[in-house]
């Protein structure tokens, strides 16, 4: 592992914590790092952290594709010991290693129970031009979903369906919170994720690409079944999904193409956000796979 390269780092209010082979909770580069869990440090920054080896593992394979992707990685002896596979893909690709103390790990994570392994990483966002220009075929939005572990959770199911990008819109969850992160399982590194303030903008701007907008609601117009019968879910498709807590915005289901709900067949109530989201994906999923190559 790499050794601080300097008996201090400026701005550090303990100079022998950097001075030592081992960075501890009060060492400069920690400190600097910690200031990530927040969001305003994260947007002024433009960096975040990724925690756990999955997550880890994950960012270090993106660097093949995007180099800069991680920053420095920071791991206890513990997590070294336990993960040496992953070290050495981290020395391989050239990465700055980091060994720090248990208290050190516990300080650049929010987790109950931290893995003692974490990444800093660059944000990379994609323009909604670039995702729109190459045709997609099926994105994953979420518009004002305030639940990161929800938010993580639909950024990994994305990843398994196929989805072309993920699209946080109006006033969502952060996509780089801690929480969020550790949910995607390291499928944030896997695919484009896109941020547009302006929901109506961005509806305006699914139709003119020529994608399908099936807004997602316990009470839609056609449920899940009805919308496989008419052929709709082979369509290119941008599928909404909102809160837990309330839904969809009256505004976007209204300006949608379909407001779709998926079939309760027994008594259950509802379903759960990040449910309804992994069977209205999976479904469009199975039907494009089903669809006759041209």
């Amino acid at each position: 592992m790499n050794r601080p390269a300097s008996p201090s780092v400026e701005g550090d209010g303990d100079r022998s914590a950097d001075s030592a082979a081992v960075l501890t909770e009060k060492a400069g580069r920690i400190v600097a790092a910690h200031k990530l869990l927040r969001r305003s440090r994260r947007t002024e920054t433009g960096e975040f952290l990724a925690d756990g080896a999955q997550a880890v593992r994950e960012a270090i394979a993106a660097e093949a594709d995007r180099p800069g992707t991680v920053l420095e990685v920071y791991v206890t002896e513990t997590a070294g010991n336990r993960n040496r596979d992953l070290l050495r893909a981290a020395f391989a690709a050239g990465l700055t290693v980091t060994q720090v103390t248990d208290r050190a790990a516990a300080a650049l994570s929010d987790a109950v129970h931290p893995q003692g392994l974490v990444a800093r990483c660059r944000i990379h966002e994609t323009p909604l031009a670039d995702v729109l220009a190459a045709g997609p075929r099926m994105l994953a939005v979420l518009v004002e979903t305030g639940d990161p572990g929800n938010a993580g959770t639909i950024v990994r199911l994305a990843d398994a369906t196929g989805c072309d990008a993920v699209v946080f819109a109006g006033d969502a969850v952060d996509p780089f919170n801690p929480k969020a992160v550790r949910a995607t399982t390291g499928s944030l590194f896997h695919l484009p994720v896109v941020r547009v303030p302006d929901t109506a903008q961005l509806m305006a701007e699914l139709s003119s690409a020529g994608l399908a907008v099936m807004a997602t609601s316990g009470a839609g117009d056609l449920d899940l079944d009805q919308v496989e019968e008419q052929g709709l879910l082979e369509l290119p498709t941008a599928w909404l999904f909102g809160s837990e807590a309330h839904g969809l915005p009256e505004a976007v289901m209204t300006a949608a193409d379909a407001v779709v709900s998926v079939p309760i067949y027994g008594r259950a109530e509802s379903l759960n956000l990040a449910t309804a989201a992994a069977v209205c994906l999976y479904a469009a999923a199975r039907a494009a796979r089903r669809r006759p190559t041209p």
